[in-house]
């Protein structure tokens, strides 16, 4: 079960008045890849690619909070509203690599319970789809992945598992361009441009 999209808006809207910040616009950006992209795929639902990239990152909405916990705070919202599916995809968005992400004993409530959904979950096409675009929007637009992997590490610095999550994305945008017959770039709206711009890196305290 899903809201529907007038709804799925409506809780980003909220969300980014309790945290404001540029993760409401990249929420947004990620629903239009997604839709886009999801448009040249004749088994995908456009709509509901849409509401899955507004919420995935709706965990944001508790406040300035890392990665572990606002993928948890996002499945327990979406739980507790009964939206399953988005609530699946507030726990995979962050993990491209999945089980691979796990190979420790975390000792945090949220990561203990994301390691635990992490390790039964099997991925579909709409996990995929919103991990490729969380790596394609941000909130001023659309960039290649090369320059999106650029700002995110200038916000957390640099680590082994990123290269590999990496690979992993291009894995994904293959996997797509295939399905759709077009380079995925095509359907991203002013993405040369964007892509050229070079704003400052997100910071915590703007809502990260």
């Amino acid at each position: 079960m899903l809201p529907d999209k007038e709804e799925a808006v409506y809780e980003l809207k909220i969300a980014g008045e309790m945290n404001p910040g540029p993760w409401t616009g990249h929420s947004l950006n990620v629903g239009i890849a997604a839709r886009n992209i999801a448009k040249k795929v004749p088994e995908l639902d456009e709509n509901k690619a849409y509401i899955l990239g507004l919420l995935h990152d709706i965990g944001r909405r508790v406040g300035i909070v890392n990665i572990p916990t606002h993928v948890y705070e996002g499945y327990k919202y979406c739980m507790e509203k009964g939206w399953e599916e988005a609530a699946k995809i507030c726990m995979t968005h962050s993990y491209v690599l999945m089980q691979e992400e796990f190979d420790y004993e975390p000792d945090t409530k949220e990561e203990i319970e994301i390691k635990k959904y992490i390790s039964k979950c099997k991925l579909d096409d709409y996990d995929r789809l919103i991990q490729m675009c969380d790596a394609l929007a941000t909130d001023y637009g659309f960039v290649i992945l090369e320059k999106r992997f650029v700002d995110v590490t200038r916000r957390y610095g640099i680590m082994e598992q990123y290269i590999k999550g990496w690979d992993k994305t291009f894995e994904i945008k293959e996997y797509f361009e295939e399905k759709t017959g077009c380079c995925i770039y095509d359907v991203l709206p002013d993405i040369g441009k964007t892509t050229l711009l070079s704003p400052k890196p997100w910071k915590l305290s703007a809502g990260n």
